[in-house]
């Protein structure tokens, strides 16, 4: 069984990793600003506290917790900040807010994290193919779309930057997925793919990805957006 953290998990697609991993018997950590939802599950192998990305205290608490662990075998990138607004009218406090959580949150968890992983952990990286160079792009979504795509890029350097000691890196790209995220951005929009048949794809791929997959970004989408 295997420690797992996952960030983001009081909505969609990482609430349902939780139910998923903890179905499976991992010891799961799961964090979000609002953690009601997955304290409310009351699962015995789930571990849960609220949790900002951009808090420093907040950073010192997993520190904290994680000595209960001594090792952590998949990080999983899940936590996003969505900003739909037209560039022009988008002001740089609000632009720095999602970098804020989408690419300096990814970061600095990985950061802090880093040090009980091993070779054969993973580092998975949850990005949207709005991120994707080339790929269609829609108006409204330059903060979030571009912070999409740097921590595509990031993935890639950091595979490069430890791949003599592991743990492994990689990024899925995300296409439509039905969440009160989407619904967000794209307000009326249906997607084909629900939260947990995503989240399904998301739990076997960080659990055996790394074994196949190093610095990869892979597109995981069949609809557009």
């Amino acid at each position: 069984m295997a420690n797992i953290i996952i960030t983001g998990t009081s909505r969609g697609i990482g609430f349902e990793l939780v139910k998923l991993f903890a179905r499976e018997g991992h010891q799961v950590l799961a964090l979000s600003r609002n953690d009601g939802p997955v304290k409310a599950l009351k699962l015995p192998n789930v571990h849960s506290f609220s949790f900002d990305l951009g808090s420093p205290t907040d950073y010192q608490k997993l520190n904290d917790f994680l000595e209960q662990w001594h090792v952590v075998d998949v990080l999983i990138n899940n936590a996003g900040r969505l900003l739909n607004k037209p560039f022009s009218e988008t002001t740089t406090e609000e632009f720095e807010s999602v970098y804020k959580v989408n690419v300096f949150g990814v970061a600095e968890m990985t950061k802090t994290v880093l040090p009980m992983m091993g070779q054969e952990g993973h580092v998975l990286t949850v990005s949207s193919m709005g991120g994707v160079q080339g790929s269609m792009k829609f108006p409204g979504l330059s903060a979030y779309s571009s912070s999409k795509g740097a921590v595509i890029t990031l993935t890639e350097l950091l595979a490069e930057e430890y791949k003599e000691t592991g743990p492994s890196f990689n990024v899925l790209a995300l296409g439509a997925v039905q969440t009160e995220m989407l619904e967000e951005a794209f307000p009326g929009y249906k997607a084909p793919v629900t939260a947990m048949e995503m989240a399904t794809y998301i739990k076997e791929f960080a659990l055996t990805g790394q074994k196949l997959y190093n610095g990869k970004l892979l597109q995981v989408s069949n609809s557009t957006p």
